[in-house]
């Protein structure tokens, strides 16, 4: 089911199927929240804005290797041009003053183009958006309609497309029927 989409929007898929995440808590993990030597992620401000763990699949983790790089090399680009900073949730950016411009706050999912944060008025890179995973699941998948609700839990079902988008006239194909 996964196995058509590419790259960032392929990881983020498999780690909302693989770990259990919500949309949400994907695009909002930030670099500190993986714990590799335990195989697990931390969710902060999750459903209830309650902190979670959650496991790290070991097929994911060389490939979420491979995101900090590069995720680290644009955080590096962008220290270097006066920017890397980041939003901090609730008071830490008053109680940690560097926090914001520290690799360990950056989002792994980082979006491809700096933005003016309208709370502080600072140039930084937000998280990627939550509606480029959806657009790239459900317009492509063939006989799998993903579900992403907006509290973020994920669902799969078989369809059987009658239209020429599939969205609006898909109908349910009852397990084992072709």
């Amino acid at each position: 089911m996964l196995s058509h989409l590419e790259g960032t929007y392929q990881l983020m898929a498999q780690l909302l199927y693989g770990s259990g995440l919500r949309l949400m808590e994907c695009v909002r993990l930030r670099v500190k929240d993986l714990d590799f030597s335990y195989h697990q992620i931390t969710v902060r401000d999750g459903k209830g804005e309650k902190d979670r763990l959650t496991i790290l699949p070991t097929t994911l983790v060389t490939p979420l290797q491979a995101q900090l790089r590069a995720t680290r090399h644009l955080h590096a680009a962008d220290l270097a041009l006066g920017y890397g900073r980041v939003h901090l949730p609730h008071a830490l950016a008053s109680k940690y003053p560097n926090a914001a411009t520290d690799w360990r706050w950056q989002y792994v999912f980082g979006a491809s183009q700096r933005s003016k944060d309208p709370r502080s008025g600072a140039i930084g890179r937000h998280h990627i958006g939550e509606d480029g995973l959806q657009r790239a699941v459900v317009p492509r998948s063939l006989s799998w309609l993903l579900i992403i609700s907006s509290s973020g839990s994920i669902r799969m079902r078989p369809v059987a497309r009658t239209g020429a988008s599939g969205r609006a006239r898909a109908r349910w194909v009852p397990p084992g029927a072709s």
